[in-house]
């Protein structure tokens, strides 16, 4: 097999073309230089609490909650959600780990539900079959029938700038009074019916590692309409402490509370999140179009209730059409300095999670199969692009 590729940021295209590499051209240095030289470099400063605000606004939430990362954010939205140790929470089985892992953080077992193959979010009739058929409903408590456990919260993960279709998803919350809780990690900026990913669920939480839309190196947000849930996560992420001066924790809290000088530079590139978004959706609309005549090769869709982002232009590749599999593909690419790379295990396959129910699979393990993420840096330039594209008809043949 080919060896994979590594690129640093500001890769250029003798140096290969990278998957997806932070862009940084607004107000980053002024920032951080403000940061360093008022030494307000920790926890604690202005850009904390503008970022906050921001993130919230674009969320179309009251409260944000800043946080060393994404994880740390699911991890707090399941607790400020009210889930125990013993209890399941359904979860997108097509992801990355960090949502499933933030489950068995609080101790709590997920559910995996299977992709819809269309657009490749959380299948919201599957969902709801499985608590009608896999369930049983009474005095006001969901449980899952095989293990008795009670069903305590709903985790829909928005993937690859593409929102979950939420509308149905809140009615089996409401139905089954479950938390709503929407890891819209990937998918800042993007809309649902006319509404920001995530407005429509209890908490959502985003991530800003080096690969997102907007990046702050490293760090995640909780976003809620919720006073209490937003206090209680500010609270425990800053080691629960009880008094401003003395040293005193009523409870175990955690350190998870974003830097000044990190939530600076979010600050700066949320400045730009409407150029972005637009350089996103014409780098998509270019990938459409070079991609159109290619056999075996399927593009992303868009559905009519969403605003993309397209954070990852994802294809998918039919090997028997196509003449090769999706990572053939990959290798190919990778020959040619082009760096792609697949979706992720699905987690029902992850051997981390080898105990937990799953809810069908077949469309999610079809979609590792076959899916393969392209270059989709908001700096990609016209020649890069038409480089990749000539790449994928010349290894078509």
């Amino acid at each position: 097999m080919t060896q994979a590729i590594s690129y640093e940021p500001g890769a250029t295209l003798d140096d290969g073309i990278p998957l997806c590499v932070p862009e940084i051209r607004g107000n980053e240095w002024a920032y951080v230089r403000d940061c360093l030289d008022t030494r307000w470099v920790s926890s604690v400063g202005s850009y904390v609490k503008q970022f906050e605000e921001v993130v919230a606004r674009a969320a179309g939430k009251k409260y944000g909650v800043a946080m060393v990362n994404g994880t740390a954010a699911l991890h707090m939205a399941l607790v400020c959600g009210g889930v125990e140790p013993g209890e399941a929470v359904l979860v997108s089985d097509m992801t990355f780990i960090a949502p499933a892992n933030a489950i068995r953080y609080v101790g709590a077992q997920p559910i995996f539900i299977d992709a819809e193959p269309v657009y490749w979010q959380i299948d919201p009739n599957a969902l709801a079959r499985f608590c009608e058929h896999e369930c049983r409903f009474s005095e006001g408590v969901l449980r899952e029938s095989a293990t008795g456990r009670r069903v305590r919260a709903l985790l829909p993960v928005s993937v690859l700038g593409h929102p979950v279709d939420l509308e149905p998803i809140r009615t089996v919350a409401e139905r089954y009074g479950l938390a709503l809780i929407e890891d819209a990690t990937e998918s800042l900026g993007t809309g649902y019916k006319g509404r920001p990913a995530g407005a429509g669920a209890d908490i959502s939480c985003f991530s800003f590692n080096g690969n997102k839309l907007v990046t702050t190196g490293g760090g995640g947000m909780l976003c809620t309409d919720d006073p209490i849930a937003a206090e209680r996560a500010r609270y425990l992420t800053t080691q629960a402490k009880d008094d401003p001066i003395e040293y005193v924790h009523g409870e175990v809290g955690y350190n998870y509370r974003l830097t000044n000088v990190q939530a600076a530079i979010g600050v700066a590139q949320l400045e730009l999140l409407d150029e972005y978004i637009a350089a996103k959706r014409a780098h998509a609309k270019r990938y459409d179009a070079l991609l159109a005549e290619v056999p075996g090769i399927a593009t992303p869709r868009e559905a009519p209730y969403a605003f993309c982002t397209y954070w990852l232009y994802t294809v998918l590749i039919d090997e028997a059409a196509f003449g090769m599999s999706s990572r053939t593909l990959l290798e190919q690419l990778s020959a040619r300095n082009i760096q792609t790379r697949p979706l992720w295990q699905p987690m029902h396959r992850s051997a981390a999670h080898r105990d937990a129910t799953a809810y069908g699979g077949a469309v999610a393990d079809q979609l590792n199969r076959d899916a393969l993420s392209l270059p989709s840096s908001v700096g990609l330039t016209t020649e890069q692009l038409e480089t990749v594209g000539a790449a994928i008809r010349a290894i078509r043949g």
